[in-house]
Order: C-alpha cells, then sequence, then structure tokens
C-alpha cells in the first residue's frame, strides 16, 4: 500500500494546504480518505479524477466533506466526456441525513458504512469504530497485503481505539490540540494522547494529522514521543508513505 498525504490541518486549510485527507493506492487503485476544503485541488497532483476509483468518509464535518460538492460535479463533466460510466462510489454513514446528499444524480452513489460490519472497497479491507466526537465518526482500520492502516478520524480519548488499533503498521491520529488545552477543547486527541494510543496498541509508527493552525506542532511530536519510543512524524502535503 501507499499513502499520499494531502492535507494535515483540522478546521480549515492552511495557506497553500488542504485539511487533513490521503490518498491510499494498492493494486492500480485509489481510494481518497475524507475530502475537506482543498483536497479536491491536492489529490489531482497524484491521480487524474477519471482514475480515482473510490472516496470514503469518516464523518460530516465540513473540514472532512467540504470537497465533496465539487468532487461530484467533477464526477459529472468526467461522465459528460465520456471518461466514466459507472456511477463514483462515496462510502459513509448514514447516521446523519447527509448520507442522502452523497448520490448526485447517476454521477455520485452513497454507499453505507457500518460499525456492525467490515467492507471491501478494491483491494481494501475496512472496518470502523465508533469515536467519540460532537457528531456521530468512524474510524478505520484498513487492510491490504497483509499490513494494517489505522485513521483514527477525529476522537478524543476512547478505550475501545485501542485494541482496534493493536499493532497496526502505521497509525494516522489525529492530534488537534496541544497538552496543556487538555479537558478545554472536546473532542480531539493531544499529542500525547496519540502516542499513549500508539503505545498501548503496539503500532510501528505514528504520524499525526489534522494539526492545529497555532503554536509549534514540533511539540505534538514531543508530547507524543515523552510516551511512545516509536516513530512519530507530523504529516505534510505530499509526504508519501509505502507501506511494506
Amino acid at each position: 500500500m501507499k499513502i499520499t498525504f494531502l492535507g494535515k490541518y483540522g478546521g480549515y486549510p492552511g495557506k497553500e494546504s488542504a485539511t487533513s485527507a490521503f490518498l491510499l493506492e494498492s493494486a492500480e487503485f485509489h481510494l481518497l480518505v475524507d475530502c475537506g476544503s482543498g483536497v479536491l485541488s491536492k489529490v489531482q497532483s497524484y491521480v487524474d479524477l477519471q482514475d480515482l476509483d473510490a472516496c470514503i468518509l469518516s464523518h460530516y464535518h465540513h473540514d472532512h466533506i467540504a470537497d465533496v460538492g465539487c468532487l461530484q460535479y467533477a464526477m459529472l463533466v468526467e461522465n459528460k466526456l465520456g471518461k466514466r460510466i459507472e456511477p463514483f462510489p462515496i462510502y459513509g454513514h448514514k447516521r446523519d441525513s447527509k448520507f442522502d446528499e452523497l448520490t448526485h444524480d447517476v454521477y455520485t452513489e452513497g454507499r453505507e458504512i457500518s460499525v456492525d460490519q467490515s467492507i471491501t472497497i478494491g483491494p481494501f479491507n475496512i472496518s470502523f469504530c465508533e469515536t467519540t466526537h460532537p457528531v456521530y465518526c468512524l474510524a478505520m482500520k484498513i487492510q491490504a497485503n497483509r499490513k494494517t492502516i489505522l485513521y483514527t478520524a477525529d476522537t478524543e480519548w476512547k478505550d475501545d481505539l485501542i485494541p482496534f488499533a493493536k499493532n497496526a503498521d502505521i497509525l494516522i491520529s489525529e492530534a488537534s490540540i496541544y497538552k496543556d488545552q487538555f479537558g478545554i477543547v472536546k473532542g480531539h486527541l493531544t499529542g500525547e494522547e496519540a502516542g499513549k494510543l500508539a503505545k498501548q496498541a503496539g503500532v510501528k509508527q505514528l504520524f499525526l494529522t489534522h494539526l492545529p493552525h497555532y503554536g509549534d506542532q514540533e511539540k505534538l511530536v514531543e508530547e507524543a514521543k515523552d510516551v511512545y519510543s516509536g516513530p512519530v512524524q507530523l504529516v505534510y502535503p505530499g509526504l508519501e508513505i509505502d507501506v511494506k
């Protein structure tokens, strides 16, 4: 599997960046994970839209879905140009009426994801864990080629994530707040908590995303390393990881 990070911010995109999202590739299949502001522009640096196979959404906050409407228009254009015949699949949960908006005429089709069952999207097997966030949100365990990527999506600390992330090759964890903000900002992890999850789950590598626009982001790495001895890195647009 190959991971290409497209954005790193929570809330809104930074200058020449995008909100937290990444592209997964395996066996020539291209899966977009979350589609917030700036993501549609960034993803075209790595894959032609006609070769994008599917999109999956963790939840329906704007910084994770802001570009979905534009993605639907893109698929309309691709259809009219004869580059795409079948509706483009957009996966999301049904716990919100926004699911109905994922289907746009014959151009995109909403498909349900649920904690009750894993699904197969191309070469990827994906299972889900509900997170603790102001809206319903699903963390994802993505497996292919005997490798596992765990994406926390947006969440505050939740013990259920420890067994869910157990022994993952890659943990992509949100780190939206600093340690001294613990208890003030709800629904998000500190760098230290991301490190705690990495340690207790026994993952091999930790990547921090959904970062704040303020402060010294390297402090998030320091916080994580205070409790986790494995590799820790901040993501940035264009960072590519081969999961072998």
